[in-house]
């Protein structure tokens, strides 16, 4: 396997390159504000060569685009002076750092390579009032906005157009100690007007299965420093988190201010290698997580890992089968990773010890619960993998140990993923996992201390040309699988899954049209089906900056001993129609349903809508209303309403610069039920308020100050039902990154 991964991709990858670009060492100095009269510009490596990949297939852009390239004994420049037929109509208001709206959005910056991998890049980007987005792009697992960088940009609009200049310090960058060097970079533009024209300096062709791949080659780069860095986050904070006294609802508040301290460090002493340890670490969330309704859902809900200690190498952590999932360890006392290259091999290796007090998901063939991890564990991750030209082989071990002899979660297995062709993409991960679980029935009916063993398996075969997408999948995990440091919510089945679509570039009203069919096919070990699925839908890319779907679903699924038919239609569309109106859109699903709590048929509707008003540069509000309604037939008693669940949220941000933003944050949750209609009890109402007032400063990403409030109110289930007091937060943090 890896001899012919390495023919057929290390040509690919020669052969998708994009024109070189030749720079030189700036011959003066670059002030960063918006201004390129300085003389370091003067010899700067102009690049005029632009093509649009969006709409257009690496057409004539309609607007012209300049670029200007240099670097110094310090710092990597990049300019841009980017055209505008009418500079009023450019988009881009304050927001915090990663604010940008690619739908909407005026912005552009650049993918760095600095090891020409062909594959992996950085992404720095910056919108018309300076507010800064980065992240990291593998071709392999796609972009993931988490990780944050040092640098520094400027913009400043003209009568012309605007301005951008981005200077990125060696230090945060990785390169290899020789000379001559060759690195990697896209120039890349946004430009939202009716349509979002994507504009690059590289040719990006339709049906392409990589983005990195196409990148210009750099050259002329030589004699950088060494690329050693050191970065130390020493922070202090104070919170109060106060709770009914004695638990008992509507009590009064009681709780201590604790006071804490704790350091990040990180050591790069070479491109090739990071160190990172922590100390007592600060990994408090300023922000709740994105609204989402839980009420008759069959699995646990994902959500994002946003805590910058997990996100060094977070590319080398994403898999096909999703057996790390950092959020995990929900309380780490002290955290140490290395991270690196050595003989071609990238690896990370993270070791943790968590305090517990999270919850660990309970996998099932049908549907996942939870348990709660009230004991001490120590987590290890590790993962190795290889990159051979295009394509890779890795590997991937996890190791859970709960303290108090309460068990242990072990995992092991290797994957590929192959690049045959620039169209073709074929994945595949194969997954052993030995556990004994917690002997803590009190906890979960599992948690006998049994001894459990199990294998999971996904394989993919994906295909994307001009007009032709389509893609085969196989997952096989047997009921005995467990990845504890992971999510995976469903062990158990065997599926086949297909999607064949045709797609279409009309130059109206949509300028893409992706007309779909996708079927599904699940069955556990047994045999017996657990649900089969026809899906037809069309996907549009459409005026206003916009973006829609609508399907049509026809499928069967177990809901306990039963197997129910449902067709319902669904979809979703997003817009962002003017600078005021930032984005507008909802979602929906209407039609046949199932009531899986008591495993009957339903009829129902899911309706999510949001909203991001901008009255001002400075002001953004954000609104969003989510609602689930459920009726079922009964003796006696025909469509009756079974439940209704809502989440409402209101955002408020007002940035007074790009790094400093106050923030207030409202949200209610309630469920309606009636408990005539359920077989076993459940309350008929419940209610939760959470809000929230946040005051940042940012000079950097860990140079930072906080200050924030928190009130959380729950639904009395008395004859008053009141929203009483269950928590309240105070917290304020410093932190700042001494840097060498």
């Amino acid at each position: 396997m890896a001899a012919m991964l390495a023919t057929t991709s290390a040509h690919a990858q020669s052969s998708l390159a994009g024109e070189t670009i030749h720079i030189t060492r700036a011959t003066g100095a670059i002030a960063i504000d918006g201004d390129l009269s300085d003389e370091g510009w003067r010899t700067a490596t102009r690049v005029e060569k632009w093509y649009e990949v969006n709409p257009g297939d690496n057409t004539e852009p309609s607007v012209k685009s300049l670029a200007l390239v240099t670097y110094d004994d310090r710092f990597f420049y990049v300019a841009f002076q980017l055209d505008d037929p009418d500079p009023t109509k450019i988009r881009g208001p304050l927001a915090d750092h990663d604010g940008i709206n690619g739908q909407a959005d005026d912005m552009a910056g650049l993918f760095l390579d600095t090891l020409n991998s062909g594959r992996t890049a950085t992404l720095f980007l910056v919108n018309a009032r300076n507010v800064q987005y980065d992240a990291v792009v593998d071709d392999a697992t796609g972009e993931n906005q988490s990780p944050d960088f040092f640098w520094d940009s400027s913009t400043k609009t003209t009568d012309r157009g605007w301005n951008i200049e981005i200077r990125i310090p060696f230090s945060s960058l990785r390169y290899k100690n020789v000379d001559p060097r060759t690195w990697g970079i896209i120039l890349y533009r946004n430009y939202p007007r009716g349509f979002r024209y994507q504009i690059a300096s590289a040719k990006l062709p339709r049906g392409g299965n990589c983005t990195v791949c196409r990148e210009n080659l750099l050259t002329g780069i030589g004699h950088l420093p060494s690329g050693a860095h050191f970065v130390a986050a020493p922070y202090v904070n104070a919170s109060q988190d106060a709770r009914p006294r004695g638990g008992v609802a509507g009590a009064s508040l009681v709780g201590d201010v604790k006071p804490r301290g704790g350091a990040d460090v990180k050591l790069i002493p070479n491109a090739d290698n990071a160190i990172d340890a922590t100390v007592k670490p600060d990994f408090s969330q300023v922000e709740s997580d994105t609204a989402q309704i839980s009420a008759n859902e069959r699995f646990a809900l994902f959500f994002p890992e946003k805590r910058p200690f997990f996100l060094e190498g977070v590319d080398l952590l994403q898999t096909p089968i999703q057996a790390v999932y950092t959020r995990t360890i929900s309380s780490p006392r002290w955290g140490g990773r290395v991270t690196g290259k050595e003989a071609g091999v990238r690896y990370t290796a993270l070791v943790a010890g968590d305090s517990g007090g999270g919850s660990a998901i309970l996998p099932g063939a049908n549907g996942s619960s939870f348990a709660d991890r009230d004991f001490e564990s120590t987590v290890l991750v590790a993962r190795a993998k290889r990159d051979i030209g295009l394509s890779s082989v890795g590997g991937l071990v996890t190791d859970r140990e709960n303290r108090g002899g309460y068990g242990y979660n072990r995992v092991v297995g290797p994957d590929f993923q192959w690049r045959p062709s620039a169209s073709d993409v074929v994945t595949g991960q194969l997954l052993f996992s030995d556990s004994r679980t917690p002997h803590r029935v009190d906890l979960a009916s599992e948690w006998t201390g049994q001894r459990l063993s199990g294998h999971g398996s996904h394989a993919q075969w994906q295909h994307s040309t001009r007009h032709v997408e389509w893609v085969g999948q196989y997952k096989d995990f047997s009921d005995e699988f467990r990845a504890d440091d992971g999510f995976v919510p469903q062990v158990g089945y065997r599926s086949v899954f297909g999607d064949g679509a045709w797609v279409v570039h009309p130059k109206s009203i949509a300028s893409l049209v992706r007309s779909a069919v996708n079927v599904e096919q699940q069955r556990d070990r047994s045999g017996a089906l657990i649900t089969r699925r026809v899906q037809p839908n069309v996907f549009m890319q459409t005026r206003l900056n916009g973006f829609m779907l609508i399907a049509y679903t026809d499928d069967r699924t177990r809901a306990g001993a039963f197997v129910i038919g449902r067709r319902f239609l669904n979809g979703f569309v997003r817009i962002s129609p003017t600078r005021q109106i930032r984005t507008i859109g909802g979602d929906w699903t209407v039609g046949e349903d199932i009531d899986f709590a008591n495993a009957r048929p339903a009829r129902g509707a899911t309706v999510n809508v949001f909203a991001s008003i901008q009255p001002t540069d400075h002001l953004e509000i954000e609104v969003l209303r989510n609602q689930r309604m459920l009726d079922v037939d009964t003796e006696g008693r025909p469509r009756a309403r079974l439940l209704t669940a809502r989440v409402s949220r209101l955002k408020s941000t007002y940035t007074f610069t790009s790094r400093m933003f106050a923030r207030v944050i409202a949200q209610y949750e309630s469920t309606r039920q009636d408990p005539s209609l359920f077989r076993s009890r459940v309350d008929a109402r419940s209610g939760r308020f959470s809000g929230s007032a946040l005051f940042a400063y940012k000079i950097n990403w860990q140079s930072v100050m906080f200050a924030g409030y928190g009130d959380e109110r729950a639904l009395s289930l008395d004859e008053r039902q009141r929203l009483r007091p269950s928590g309240r937060q105070f917290f304020v943090k410093l932190s700042y990154a001494f840097q060498r």
